[in-house]
């Protein structure tokens, strides 16, 4: 296994310092020209983890993001978000690209304190899809994200007042509703993306259920297919609805219902022998999800057969 060291960068003041640039204008909150950041020349050999949040497009860049299982080309207007104590990796090449261009906002948990983005910023998803999908951005959303940066910027370098941390805050939030309203247009227009992640969970739940895992294991949790397909449960359920119009775990349960019809139309097992195959721990579980998803008892169901 691979062993690279990880290095903690804690304070805005620190990354500015690590990357070549000068001294921020407001101590937690930074928006940075990314053309102007030098990277180490070690950059490659190390993981990295903030103290702070980290929001940013970037366009034109020789390298890859490495970030949970996922890798993020920059050849194309990308926008991702780390969230504090997240490990990522950035891979580069020898090559170097001179048009290189976006911007990194970069926000201490500290300044978000005893605002309204306090306990809110944490309940925005994409903080997790950012761990397996970058937001695309179009032109014309890319323009909008920007005038907002640009907002935020001439806000702090402005005389900081009682009412700056409020404004700042507040372009903060538009910022992070219109990146939730661009992630939900990308669910829809991504479709072979989506539908190909459809295809891998469908093939996990089949060999999954072509085994005895079902009935060593039990049946299988949001997590662990999360876990499986390398995306955060959170991402796999808006996917799912998006694209069946259910949960992850509606999902998992019409599956199981599907082979509970086929044993119990195809084999004499007993309902009790069905249900612990399929993972059950009690055959009353088994009868009520049953009945409850096809409005006929399991009894019922292969009487019907007969």
């Amino acid at each position: 296994m691979e062993h690279r060291k990880t290095q903690r960068i804690k304070t805005i003041s620190e990354f500015h310092r690590l990357r070549g640039l000068p001294k921020p204008e407001h101590p937690l909150i930074s928006v940075v020209d990314y053309s102007q950041v030098l990277r180490p020349a070690d950059i490659s050999e190390i993981n990295w983890v903030l103290d702070f949040y980290l929001i940013s497009l970037k366009r034109g860049i020789n390298g890859l993001l490495k970030y949970g299982q996922q890798e993020y080309d920059f050849d194309e207007g990308v926008m991702f978000f780390i969230s504090p104590n997240q490990i990522f990796r950035i891979e580069t090449e020898e090559k170097v690209i001179e048009e290189k261009s976006g911007w990194m906002l970069l926000i201490h948990p500290d300044f978000l304190w005893n605002t309204s983005l306090t306990t809110t910023i944490k309940h925005y998803d994409f903080f997790d899809y950012s761990v397996n999908e970058a937001l695309f951005l179009s032109e014309k959303e890319e323009k909008t994200v920007n005038l907002i940066i640009d907002n935020i910027r001439q806000e702090y370098q402005a005389n900081i007042d009682r009412f700056s941390q409020n404004i700042i805050v507040s372009h903060i939030e538009t910022l992070l509703s219109y990146s939730e309203r661009f992630y939900e247009r990308q669910f829809i227009t991504r479709k072979i993306t989506n539908h190909q992640m459809l295809s891998r969970l469908e093939k996990f739940l089949s060999d999954y259920f072509s085994t005895d895992a079902l009935a060593v294991k039990g049946l299988p949790t949001v997590q662990l297919v999360a876990q499986e397909l390398h995306v955060s449960p959170n991402y796999l359920s808006r996917l799912l609805k998006n694209l069946t119009g259910q949960s992850t775990q509606q999902f998992i349960q019409d599956k199981v219902i599907e082979k509970a019809k086929e044993m119990l139309s195809t084999t004499n097992q007993s309902i009790s022998e069905i249900a612990y195959e399929l993972g059950f721990e009690h055959p009353q579980s088994f009868t009520k999800l049953f009945k409850n998803k096809t409005k006929l008892s399991p009894t019922l169901f292969r009487a019907s057969f007969n």
